[in-house]
């Protein structure tokens, strides 16, 4: 399958191949099928938003305690992962600058 040119802005969950505004943070080539993937990853965040708003409200709940935040810091751990995986070379190249880090480890699985 073809690989295309997308624009990624994780803020704002937006996918695109035309570059407009902001929201050409990350570029990747990608399948529609890893495009797909990487939209599901972005609806899981979603959901996950809504569970972390609501558990922002009960004030005796530790973060640290909470299954919500870290069901969100996972899956925004996989978004940057797939990125990574699908990025071009500058993309890639100001991902391993930004000095981020997976699960403890410098960027990221190839």
């Amino acid at each position: 399958m073809e690989k295309r040119q997308y624009y990624v802005n994780i803020g704002t969950k937006e996918i695109s191949q035309i570059p407009y505004g902001n929201n050409a943070t990350y570029t990747i080539k990608a399948t529609g099928e890893e495009v797909f993937l990487l939209r599901e990853k972005f609806n899981e965040i979603q959901q996950d938003e809504m569970g972390t708003f609501v558990r922002s409200h009960i004030p005796f709940m530790q973060y640290h305690q909470d299954p919500e935040n870290q069901e969100y810091d996972n899956d925004l751990q996989e978004i940057y992962q797939m990125i990574y995986q699908l990025a071009t070379p500058e993309t890639r190249q100001a991902l391993q600058e930004s000095g981020m880090k997976i699960d403890g480890n410098e960027f990221l699985k190839d």
